[in-house]
């Protein structure tokens, strides 16, 4: 049985956690979030804690008990307390600005200003001009926003210049070699 599968899932004070059918939604003071089961996977819910369960041990309903399980506990992670990434922007002259209703304008070395519009749910927080912060209670959403900055200028390898999650360790090269 998976390990990650068969571990329950606590449920905080405060969020609320309905199975109807294949549909598991999650309630709590982030919002409302909602996935359909795949089949071969149950879930219920016994007092504070739900429990995802396989309905046979075939392989296809071994690999979706675990990410079931993880997948709904992210839910409820995320309507509690949301979930975070951080950007940073290093280069002269790179910068990023907050504008009005979620989007957020970025100078990354173009002719142009970038605007990057967040989609819904998400926010965007610039502590500093070279941080940016993305935050919302879906994770996939949160991390894939993230990676679609990341994408307009991806860190190059000889000056490092770019935007980057923060921490990320960026491979550098030798430039040209002098006579």
């Amino acid at each position: 049985m998976s390990r990650i599968g068969r571990s329950p899932i606590s449920v905080p004070a405060g969020v609320e956690v309905a199975v109807a059918s294949d549909v598991v939604t999650v309630s709590g003071p982030n919002g409302t979030m909602s996935r359909t089961l795949p089949s071969g996977v149950n879930v219920r819910r016994d007092g504070d804690v739900v429990v995802v369960e396989r309905a046979s041990e075939e392989t296809a309903h071994k690999a979706l008990h675990g990410l079931t399980r993880t997948l709904i506990a992210n839910m409820v992670t995320g309507v509690t307390s949301g979930w975070t990434k951080e950007l940073e922007i290093i280069g002269v002259g790179y910068r990023a600005a907050p504008g009005a209703s979620g989007v957020l304008d970025l100078a990354l070395g173009f002719s142009h200003p970038v605007r990057f519009t967040a989609p819904e749910g998400v926010t965007f927080d610039v502590p500093t001009p070279t941080r940016v912060v993305v935050k919302g209670a879906d994770k996939e959403v949160v991390g894939q926003v993230a990676a679609n900055i990341r994408k307009l200028r991806k860190p190059e390898p000889y000056k490092g210049k770019g935007v980057r999650y923060l921490g990320e360790r960026v491979a550098r090269k030798a430039g040209k070699a002098a006579k």
